[in-house]
């Protein structure tokens, strides 16, 4: 923590440099941001934790009408000035309770694990791959593509199309460099007016904190050519869906090298890992069903991970709780030249908090007891057959949120890692939502049935 004499100092700064307000992002159980706006004079009461918040109001913060009221105490050292609103500094926030680190907020659970892993003497770095459709909206509220009647079947990597929205493109991209985050590549994603940003892996806790910003940014900059960028997983049936696969590995604290690496020629398996990363690996897909539910965290969700759906061609989403080499019909694939593992199943939806937080401590949980994944699936999992499946040892992960709310539930592991409170929030938000779904009469069934009898 600051001191009082470090604060004013910084407070003088930002004042100099034309900052007016303060915002101190917190996230709820859905990794949707939220706070309050400080003027910049009460900069050093803000930086103390002065806002307070009833929790109750917000979903899945674990508060009844009754209590007392929570605290948003902003991380200085992770802040970013708006872009498009300079006068407006954000940083990511914590919630306190009655002065302590509280246990519902998932950025909290986070910084618990990451601190179990560095008694190991780990650092866990991640990569999120961020994907999300550019469309409009109609004057009926649905979603509409751009230039729709200019489609192809697979548009995946057209250059035209990626022209067509260079605009937003250049705006987001430039951000992205700005804030020092080191964009490497963009592309026009498989769908029409869909895109990937990919930018430098960080500390799992920066990299989470960046993809919620980077949610807030795309979201404004669309807006701002009358458009919607959206992070629904699944906006378009007929369409690949929005992953955030995560890119995953641990460091060691003391070196900071990379201790999934190794040559293929050391690895038995021949895909670059260490042991380390393969019990890593084992310990994720033990507790697969589980971490589905934050990796793939809505009803939408679940029509994202399937095989084809309604598309002319394999969806890319994994289905499967399996791992193997760069093949993307697993949920945990190792790209070429290893040294990492990626999980396929987490969608742009997520709450990136909580779901790193599951990962991560599954994975060590793998390595504590020395798990093993088994071989690496290298075929085509799509078209094996269920017996085929089934001899290999190959489950599926769950098929609808109900499903996997069921798993997350049921895993001790979930409460091991969490807590009593904030796993029974996520249940009791997710098992809510899953139940108004099945309340809701929809288009396609008056379409198939008011006619049909």
């Amino acid at each position: 923590m600051k001191t009082d004499s470090e604060l004013l100092k910084l407070q003088a700064e930002l004042k100099a440099a034309g900052v007016k307000y303060c915002l101190g992002a917190y996230v709820d159980i859905h990794g949707v941001p939220k706070g309050k706006f400080v003027p910049i004079d009460h900069f050093v009461h803000f930086a103390h934790g002065s806002e307070l918040y009833t929790g109750y109001a917000l979903d899945g913060l674990g508060q009844s009408p009754n209590d007392d009221e929570i605290a948003s105490l902003p991380d200085l050292d992770r802040g970013i000035r708006l872009p498009w609103r300079p006068e407006v500094m954000w940083y990511p926030a914590d919630n306190t309770f009655h002065g302590r680190p509280y246990e519902v907020n998932t950025r909290v659970a986070l910084k618990n694990v990451l601190a179990d892993a560095a008694s190991l003497g780990f650092g866990f770095n991640l990569g999120i791959e961020c994907e999300v459709y550019v469309v409009k909206l109609g004057a009926d509220g649905r979603l509409e593509l751009p230039f729709a009647d200019d489609q192809l079947d697979k548009s995946c990597y057209d250059v035209r199309r990626f022209f067509q929205r260079f605009d937003w493109l250049d705006k987001v991209s430039t951000t992205i460099n700005d804030l020092g985050w080191d964009l490497y590549s963009l592309d026009h994603e498989d769908a029409h007016s869909q895109f990937e940003f990919d930018f430098k892996y960080a500390d799992a806790l920066t990299m989470c904190d960046r993809y919620v910003f980077f949610r807030t940014m795309a979201k404004h900059y669309a807006a701002e050519e009358g458009l919607l960028a959206t992070f629904m997983p699944k906006p378009f049936a007929n369409k690949t869906g929005n992953g955030a696969h995560f890119n995953m590995s641990l460091s060691d604290l003391a070196t900071g090298a990379n201790v999934f690496k190794c040559d293929p020629a050391d690895d038995p398996r021949g895909l670059g890992l260490t042991p380390v990363a393969y019990h890593f690996i084992a310990g994720i897909l033990k507790h697969g069903p589980a971490i589905c539910a934050a990796m793939a965290p809505t009803v939408n969700s679940y029509k994202r991970l399937v095989r084809r759906g309604l598309m002319s061609y394999f969806s890319w989403a994994p289905v499967f709780n399996s791992f193997g080499t760069n093949n993307r019909t697993n949920s945990i694939r190792v790209p070429m030249g290893g040294g990492r593992c990626e999980s396929r199943n987490a969608d742009s939806a997520c709450n990136p908090y909580l779901a790193a937080t599951l990962a991560l401590a599954a994975g060590l949980e793998g390595i504590r007891e020395k798990l093993d994944p088994g071989a690496p699936q290298e075929d085509n999992l799509y078209e094996l057959s269920p017996a085929q499946l089934a001899e290999r040892g190959i489950g599926e992960l769950p098929r609808t949120l109900g499903e996997a709310v069921e798993a997350f539930a049921a895993d001790p592991f979930v409460e091991r890692v969490l807590g009593k409170q904030l796993r029974d929030e996520f249940v009791t938000y997710k098992s809510e939502e899953w139940r108004q779904y099945h309340q809701q009469v929809s288009q396609w069934e008056v379409d198939r049935y008011a006619r049909m009898f």
